[in-house]
């Protein structure tokens, strides 16, 4: 059956104003912090051109700032001079000769500023002085002038981006951006034609498109990225959303919907949704907005499958489907599903961790399960080993399965040795944490690529360097991982104290006044007490930190708080367990060296994260052999460090 046939909608071809886009597949815009100095650069080129190889129809670029007061990051794309045509002209020619079209995204945050490049609290312009509460932020409003200067700087980049051949232009009025900041009424005060009643609130969309069209004409398509509810009480809702559209229909080629806010924490969860929302959750508001809409409709939002996919389009939700976080996480999804290869597809688990995560800290965008996404430069062809060996991988968990599937498609010869009856180590305990039941399909994607780069696995195998020698291993990796850590603590009672791994591994759960150590911030705390108080279990979150979930990613961490609220978990903060007697655990306030006290405790869980297993007499033991340690039996971190290093250390074999 052709790709056609299992995905007609999906695979069919479309039109939006001049451009015919081949797919219905988006790789919608968002940032990568891999452009240096506002400029497109070869780690970008190589970025896109490898979605744009692979098959996506429509490429959407990265934020382009249209003005000098757009740099709501130090990372992004700027579009305000003639000199950044060349650089775009090369993202044209690099994806352009796979048959990709390609949009920009043009942009102007307005008071949603995140960062100054020199770290200094940014000057910010909105429709009014409106306070950000999200990032802190004091907006200026705009003056009449001003307005004019930043609708002709849309206008002006758009006039770039035709010259640097780009097929489309899309203006960016979701998330609470600059446009959207004059179409809320709650963000909007002016007494002026720009303000008050809804037609002097989307003049300014007007203006800038209307700007854009004397520029470029019909010669590109012109579309509006908006978000259909900014799920927030101070937010633009559907109503907004339905209106500004059908107004603007008859000047634009195309809409793209998504959710969400950047101005609010509850809000700003929807701009990336982690793995808690179900997939293509926005479908049946998508359906709904379109409604005697005749403009052509693009829908992001936990959109994962080729089959979602095509479900989205058939069902009338949306004509084409934005897919970001699917193509980072495999590039050459629309590949696999043109050849009906939906079984190869490395699914998105929405960890968020490496892709939003990595934007949220500054560095380059990657992904947790693909580590060569944003790494295209070093990684993008395996290539084969110079010369193939024997190679022994120990632990089947994230790090060895990696190792062995790289080890593997180099040309080596791996064994994949795993002690337990099951590969995936502690992702297998990840996926037992309400809402984390994805994260499992790290685990499923990894088996699915040791079996098809023919890496044998034996589990309920334990391995020596003597054992190894006498195979005939050339080459060992060792990713055997690490044991739960258990704090010094002065144990003063009969307090029953359990390690949160221990929970997920089968141990039955604690009931009455459950206070969990949390000194690592990361998923086990915060999903432990999910867990628990779901149970029914009267939870205090003792958390070593500034607040719960600390090293998880934002919209993770959020969403994941306002369930803990919700359940009535109790959160302690600068918290650092010393004690424990028959019913109380005992803390000093780490700001303070205070002690803070609980009492009426039944049950303490330690989640402190680990130790490795293989310690620096055991490394020694492995003289006989070139050994390499990966994942957390190196050093204890997260799932993506050890792929990563899994990634690094066949690489180098």
């Amino acid at each position: 059956m052709s790709a056609q046939g299992l995905f007609p909608n999906l695979f069919s071809p479309f039109r939006i104003g001049p451009c015919t886009i081949p797919n219905r597949i988006v790789f919608t815009g968002h940032d990568t912090c891999l452009p240096e100095d506002g400029i497109v650069n070869d780690a970008l080129v190589a970025y896109l051109e490898k979605r744009a190889r692979h098959g996506t129809g429509l490429i959407v670029l990265q934020v382009s700032g249209v003005h000098e007061s757009a740099r709501y990051t130090s990372h992004l794309l700027m579009a305000n001079d003639d000199a950044c045509i060349p650089g775009y002209r090369r993202l044209v020619e690099a994806c352009g000769q796979h048959g990709s079209v390609l949009f920009a995204q043009l942009f102007h945050p307005g008071r949603e500023i995140m960062e100054s490049s020199d770290g200094l609290k940014p000057v910010a312009y909105s429709a009014s002085g409106v306070p950000q509460e999200r990032f802190g932020v004091m907006p200026r409003g705009l003056s009449r002038a001003r307005i004019h200067e930043i609708v002709e700087s849309f206008a002006a980049a758009a006039r770039r981006m035709y010259q640097a051949g780009i097929q489309g232009v899309e203006i960016l009025a979701s998330h609470g951006y600059l446009p959207a900041q004059f179409l809320n009424p709650q963000v909007n005060r002016r007494d002026d034609e720009y303000g008050g009643s809804f037609a002097n609130r989307v003049r300014f969309l007007e203006e800038v498109i209307d700007a854009i069209r004397r520029e470029v004409g019909d010669r590109m398509a012109v579309g509006l990225r908006l978000s259909c509810d900014e799920r927030d009480e101070q937010g633009m809702g559907q109503d907004i959303a339905i209106e500004t559209l059908h107004h603007l229909e008859s000047r634009l080629d195309y809409a793209s919907v998504v959710a969400g806010t950047s101005a609010t924490l509850g809000g700003s969860v929807h701009i990336v949704p982690p793995m808690s929302y179900e997939s293509a959750y926005l479908r049946e508001e998508s359906r709904s907005l379109r409604a005697d809409l005749s403009l052509p409709l693009i829908l992001t939002g936990r959109i994962n499958q080729p089959h979602e996919a095509e479900e989205v389009i058939r069902s009338g939700a949306a004509d084409l489907c934005g897919m970001t976080r699917a193509l980072i996480c495999d590039p050459a999804m629309p590949a696999k599903a043109r050849r009906n290869d939906a079984e190869g597809i490395r699914a998105c688990i929405a960890c968020n961790q490496a892709c939003i995560g990595h934007f949220h800290r500054g560095i380059p965008i990657s992904c947790i399960q693909y580590p060569e996404s944003g790494r295209e430069l070093l990684y993008d062809d395996l290539g084969r080993a110079e010369t193939s060996r024997r190679v022994a991988v120990i632990g089947g968990g994230p790090a060895g399965m990696k190792a062995a599937v790289v080890a593997a498609a180099r040309g080596h010869e791996v064994t994949l040795f795993e002690a337990g009856r099951r590969l995936g180590g502690q992702a297998n305990q990840a996926q037992l944490l309400p809402g984390r039941s994805e994260f499992g399909g790290l685990v499923t994607n990894l088996m699915e690529e040791l079996k098809r780069a023919d890496v044998e696995v034996a589990t309920q195998r334990h391995v020596t360097p003597q054992t190894l020698l006498e195979e005939g291993f050339e080459r060992v990796v060792v990713a055997t991982g690490a044991r739960p850590y258990t704090p010094p603590l002065e144990l003063l009672g009969e307090l029953p104290v359990s390690q949160a791994v221990a929970l997920l591994d089968g141990a039955s759960l604690p009931g009455g006044h459950v206070v969990i150590y949390d000194t690592q911030g990361d998923w086990v705390g915060v999903g432990v007490a999910e867990l628990l108080a779901r149970e029914g279990a009267r939870v205090t979150l003792a958390v070593n930190g500034l607040h719960p979930g600390g090293a998880l990613q934002s919209y993770v961490r959020d969403s994941t708080v306002a369930r803990l609220h919700d359940l009535g978990v109790r959160v302690m903060t600068y918290a650092r367990a010393f004690g424990v007697d028959d019913d109380s655990v005992y803390f000093y306030h780490t700001g303070g060296a205070e002690p803070m006290v609980v009492e009426g405790v039944d049950h303490l869980v330690l989640s402190c994260g680990g130790e490795p297993v293989v310690s620096p007499e055991d490394e020694d033991r492995w003289a006989t052999l070139p050994v390499t340690l990966v994942g957390d039996c190196l050093a204890p971190r997260t799932a993506e460090e050890a792929v990563y290093d899994g990634l690094k250390a066949a690489m180098a074999l």
